[in-house]
């Protein structure tokens, strides 16, 4: 099964550009603000020098590169997670990738308004961290409710479960990531089922102007 990564990012940060320049299918970008009305799929092949080595040697009929598929999710706000802007019926879509790519807008542009006045890719971050915070603090809580019916039974296996989804709100709660919780390996399981958003890997790509990026 391929590698899945999902591009977040606030809207018109060029994330939908990035997805075009790296993907095999091409998506519609404009310069309007919730223009999108469906995230973007595509694939992408792997370079791999020494797979093409192998198909010197063996020759086989056919040389397949293993691929990454990339879903590429309308620009989120401040209040996504609630339904604001487009939403958040599209944080479900990255719901089961296997990292994040994030794009910061770094760049102005005077026909390119930003959607909060002003360029600031670091207050950016902090609103779509924000926003997946709060997704998943969705997710833990009803689970949690469904494991202290367990716990109350005097289930210790639920307690422990208890203890452990309580560490992580938490730590979610004080703005952290669930990718950074101190918990061992053993007790990360028992949030497998959550697909947390903030649990998964996160690349952050910074995207700046054409003069900026040739230095």
């Amino acid at each position: 099964m391929a590698l899945q990564c999902g591009i977040i990012g606030i809207t018109n940060t060029g994330k939908t550009t990035l997805f075009n320049c790296m993907s095999n299918t091409r998506a519609q970008s404009t310069d309007f603000a919730f223009s999108s009305t469906k995230s973007n799929i595509g694939i992408v092949n792997v370079p791999d020098d020494r797979l093409i080595r192998l198909g010197e040697l063996v020759k086989p009929e056919k040389v397949v590169p293993t691929t990454v598929e990339i879903v590429d999710i309308p620009g989120l706000t401040k209040g996504s997670s609630k339904g604001e802007g487009i939403g958040n019926k599209f944080l479900v879509d990255i719901r089961n990738t296997d990292a994040l790519i994030h794009v910061l807008r770094c760049f102005d542009k005077e026909n390119l308004s930003h959607i909060d006045g002003s360029v600031d890719p670091v207050r950016d971050k902090e609103t779509i961290d924000l926003e997946l915070q709060i997704k998943d603090l969705e997710s833990i809580e009803k689970k949690i409710q469904k494991v202290e019916k367990m716990a109350k039974s005097g289930d210790k296996v639920a307690k422990k479960e208890l203890e452990v989804l309580y560490f992580y709100k938490s730590h979610i709660e004080s703005l952290q990531p669930a990718r950074t919780a101190p918990v061992d390996e053993k007790n990360k399981k028992i949030i497998d089922d959550l697909v947390l958003l903030t649990a998964k890997p996160v690349m952050y790509v910074c995207n700046v102007d054409e003069s900026s990026a040739v230095h």
